[in-house]
């Protein structure tokens, strides 16, 4: 689990080692807590972040939908990129505090 701001996360993917908790702990922005997943993607030794709802969410659109992640990924990401994506999980306790991320391996 990855606890940050007031929100709680789970690493879903991981890809080529694209997670890097003190970079994305540093890049992190308050407006990334509305969204249901959170996309780091390198390019040029820098990470980017985005924010993509659930399909099911009032909020969604096209572009911001998790279905579209893979034609994100395909257009706007270097061919190739590492990248990770997280997943907002519901937290039991919402004063959870900032902490190093718990993360097991599966």
């Amino acid at each position: 689990m990855i606890h940050i701001g007031s929100k709680t996360y789970e690493l879903v993917i991981d890809h080529k080692s694209g997670w890097n908790y003190e970079v994305f702990r540093e890049r992190f922005s308050e407006v990334l807590e509305r969204y249901d997943y959170i996309v780091g993607d390198w390019g040029y030794n820098q990470l980017r972040l985005r924010g993509f709802f659930k399909e099911n969410n009032q909020k969604v659109t096209k572009e911001s939908s998790i279905a579209f992640l893979q034609d994100y990924l395909n257009e706007y990401c270097n061919f190739g990129c590492a990248y990770f994506i997280i997943e907002k999980v519901a937290s039991k306790n919402p004063a959870v505090p900032e902490a190093e991320p718990e993360i097991s391996e599966a």
